[in-house]
């Protein structure tokens, strides 16, 4: 069926002002800088939103202690007009500050009168006559566009195991990523938190000493740095102002797209007492200092890693008294290569899991076997609880992606295409799907990269692809299936050379049963991400056919 028999059969086509140039899914980062430089380019756009206000992950996670892990001066927009009049209270800010951050983004962008809040995509399918997208919403309105911009982030599925009786709990259960807008009291209940990603660190050093007894289930230790959280005083953001274009310029340089980078020395490319001494240093910065900032062999060579390993062992260690607490948090062993799973920051994490009022579940010698209805029965002992929160993570990556009904020109839909491995041209497009984009999703920088930098960064390439094919007149673009099988060799084969593949991660999309096992990110760096996708667009945009 094509567009003008869709339209008379489907008195719920939206039209609006016509049909659309691009409709952009998605109001985090991403989505928002689509929709800001698409109109300034004047596209005719609209951004689609299934919560109830812009934010992106900032709207959904609201759980206790939700924080970002990145100095709030690097976590925003560079554009002038937005940080030279804003300031964040603290060094980390925390969800609502961020959620003020996006207030203070519309009021210089107005950027809602064209997002449509509340608006859950639930598919869509391309129509080749028209050469045009119709995108499906969950209420049953429909949107036409002739490009599709699919900006669902790295989090946008929250992933619930399989827990037996789960359903049966007759207390308050909520996931992290699905908390409840109006918010939760905890105060002077018993909680159970069941996971050990940034959330599950989060709402324990959170939560514990608002609870009556906290129950902590761990299975992996999350390897925190601390992230030597502060108020920002008047002075630190004068300092953040003065040095701000310059550290909004080197982003694009770093790996990470940070104000850092790795160091040029390995580990045993310096004296052992010289080694400590950096060790220390780079400690003391507190945050992704110690992640990313560190020798250039950490993530590679697994004597040296096993040296960072060590170090940070050390200083957790002198935090906890407790042999058995020790043992769980900071194993002898480690329980993967340093690094190779995203560290969580902490403030006083290690110090909270020792309070009188809270248990610690080591899930290696005892299992979860069902939740009842009065809490949770493992193979040791049924546990009592008010509220159980699971903090289990997500389909990360590609899962905001698969989980959507958009069928390609083939009848099948990404999930499917990609059901043995993901295939992408530069990270941003598939074969089968002409006219449709991704951004901050599967083989980009995304999971490696500074979210806002990430979406100025690949956003500024969707632009120009978007700007170059109006001025050529293209209205059909699809990635080639060579270009995009070269493009998942090459980040496989740098994933290789990693320590990545040895941790069951997000990362590998190893937490999520049935999920293929490979790096989901672009692993090269963002400065060669972006010389990649430099290269195809002065190559007449190489990789993809057009017509």
């Amino acid at each position: 069926m094509n567009i003008a028999e869709k339209v008379h059969s489907n008195t719920k086509l939206e039209m609006g002002e016509g049909e659309l140039d691009v409709v952009v899914v998605g109001a985090g980062f991403a989505g928002l800088y689509q929709l800001h430089k698409l109109r300034e380019k004047g596209f005719k756009v609209k951004l689609l939103e299934a919560g109830s206000d812009i934010g992106g992950i900032w709207h959904w996670n609201r759980y206790p202690g939700a924080r970002v892990d990145s100095h709030g001066a690097l976590y925003q927009y560079s554009d002038p007009a937005l940080w030279k009049d804003w300031a964040f209270k603290e060094l980390y800010p925390d969800w609502q500050e961020l959620r003020e951050y996006f207030d203070h983004v519309d009021s210089r962008w107005d950027l809602r009168k064209d997002v449509m809040l509340d608006t859950r995509v639930t598919g869509a399918e391309f129509d080749e006559t028209s050469r045009k997208w119709t995108i499906h919403t969950e209420g049953g309105r429909d949107f036409v566009a002739r490009f599709f911009v699919l900006c669902t982030g790295f989090a946008a599925k929250p992933y619930i195991p399989a827990f037996k009786g789960l359903e049966s709990f007759r207390g308050e259960t909520h996931h992290t990523g699905l908390w409840p807008q109006e918010g939760a009291d905890l105060t002077g209940k018993r909680v159970a938190v069941i996971g050990m990603g940034a959330s599950g660190v989060q709402v324990v050093q959170e939560t514990a000493p608002e609870s009556s007894h906290l129950t902590h289930f761990v299975r992996t230790p999350c390897l925190a740095i601390p992230m030597w959280q502060r108020t920002m005083s008047e002075t630190d953001n004068e300092e953040m102002w003065r040095d701000m274009p310059a550290d909004m310029a080197v982003r694009l340089k770093t790996f990470g797209s940070f104000n850092y980078d790795f160091s040029p020395w390995g580990v045993f490319d310096i004296a052992d007492e010289d080694r400590e001494e950096v060790f220390e240093r780079i400690w003391q910065r507190g945050g992704f200092w110690w992640w990313l900032n560190n020798f250039k062999d950490v993530i590679f060579d697994e004597k040296s890693n096993r040296a960072q390993y060590d170090f940070w062992r050390k200083k957790v260690l002198a935090r906890i008294k407790d042999p058995r607490l020790a043992e769980i948090y900071a194993p002898k062993e480690p329980p993967h290569p340093y690094g190779v799973k995203r560290p969580s920051l902490e403030q006083n994490f290690y110090e909270v899991v020792q309070r009188d009022n809270v248990d610690v579940v080591d899930l290696k010698r005892e299992t979860i076997e069902c939740f009842t209805e009065k809490g949770i029965k493992t193979s040791e002992r049924e546990y009592e609880f008010d509220v159980i929160v699971l903090a289990t993570g997500f389909d990360a990556v590609s899962g905001g992606l698969t989980s959507l009904d958009i069928k390609g020109v083939d009848g099948r839909t990404i999930g499917e295409k990609w059901s043995d491995g993901v295939r992408t041209q530069l990270g941003m497009a598939t074969k089968g799907f002409p006219n449709l984009f991704f951004l901050y999703g599967p083989q980009s920088p995304s999971g490696f990269c500074n979210g806002p930098t990430c979406a100025e960064a690949q956003g500024g390439v969707m632009v120009k692809i978007l700007e170059n094919l109006r001025a050529e007149d293209v209205t059909r673009i699809e990635a080639q299936s060579d270009a995009e099988e070269a493009w998942r060799k090459f980040c496989l084969e740098v994933a290789d050379m990693t320590l990545f593949p040895k941790a069951n991660s997000w990362y590998m999309g190893a937490n999520i049963p049935g999920k293929p096992r490979e790096l989901l990110m672009y692993p090269a760096g963002l400065p060669s991400y972006l010389e990649a996708c430099e290269k195809s667009i002065a190559e007449g945009l190489s990789g993809f056919q057009k017509a």
